[in-house]
């Protein structure tokens, strides 16, 4: 691919459109596939989404991006693999995302009212010394997303350690945390 002279390459503002540009005319195109794949329609846009951040992140390599749909199609293909990865690893550790109301049914079930104050504070308390018995690497994913209110894309930057190696920590602190609880439950 041939870059384009420094003094011909167009300023900020023509990158910044060539973005909007390509972001118009593909979107429809990546949710579509995405969709076809069995993604819901946030999944699809989040990840559009992810796609078009990353590539007004690096705004600088745009002007010298002839054809600027191909390049991003490429990020796109990368994350829609890194996702699918991502999705064949948890499922193979017997991952699954579990929603507040899930929850809320399990407490139920094994007899703990989580509306009694002492259940409550007593959870609290062995949550908070299992995150603290954590390694420091994994407690340190934990509190950033818990706490922090952190995507592992802001840690990964804040910290210069990998997204992959973020998500695998986050992976054994939760593993930890749940073996805490159910020992917790137990006694």
């Amino acid at each position: 691919m041939k870059k384009m002279n420094s003094t011909l390459a167009p300023d900020a503002t023509q990158s910044h459109k060539r973005i909007e540009e390509a972001y118009t005319s593909e979107k429809p195109r990546f949710v579509a596939r995405l969709l076809a794949a069995g993604r819901t329609l946030e999944e699809a846009e989040d990840l559009v989404h992810d796609v078009y951040a990353e590539t007004i992140e690096n705004m600088q390599l745009v002007t010298n991006i002839i054809n600027l749909p191909a390049w991003i199609n490429t990020l796109f293909t990368r994350r829609v693999i890194d996702a699918w990865r991502h999705e064949r690893t948890r499922d193979r550790l017997g991952e699954v995302d579990v929603a507040e109301e899930i929850l809320q049914e399990i407490i139920a079930d094994v007899g703990l009212d989580p509306q009694d104050a002492y259940i409550r504070e007593s959870l609290a308390d062995a949550i908070n010394d299992a995150i603290r018995a954590l390694p420091i690497e994994q407690r340190q994913v934990i509190e950033a997303q818990v706490f922090g209110d952190m995507s592992f894309r802001e840690i990964a930057e804040s910290t210069g350690v990998s997204i992959d190696t973020l998500t695998a920590r986050k992976r054994y602190a939760v593993r930890n945390l749940s073996r805490a609880l159910r020992q917790w439950i137990e006694e």
